[in-house]
């Protein structure tokens, strides 16, 4: 196994351990206009939880903000700087087990 593919499999391992309750609606709201004009799509790609992918068929930023780890990577890399972000409400969003 190389050191890519240990460290790969050491985040798996921590993100399973991760418990979401999921809000009917996202607290991650992109600018869909900046978004077409984005060049880098880096929220694709900095995201340790991969909630965003870019769909190239259709020109839109897919969001799986149900997996977010609140963590803000996405809106303080975001070239645009369009990400509309915010903690979900109440009891929704992620809770991190010890272990």
């Amino acid at each position: 196994m190389t050191d890519k593919e240990k460290k790969q499999s050491s985040i798996d391992d921590k993100l399973f351990k991760v418990k979401y309750v999921s809000d009917e609606e996202s607290h991650l709201k992109p600018d869909a206009i900046q978004c077409l004009v984005c060049k880098s799509k880096v929220c694709t790609y900095i995201c340790p939880a991969n909630v965003y992918e870019w769909d190239e068929e259709n020109k839109r930023l897919i969001i799986g903000y149900e997996n977010c780890l609140e963590c803000g990577a996405c809106r303080i890399a975001c070239e645009k700087k369009c990400i509309d972000w915010a903690y979900p409400k109440g009891t929704k969003g992620v809770t991190f087990k010890h272990g």
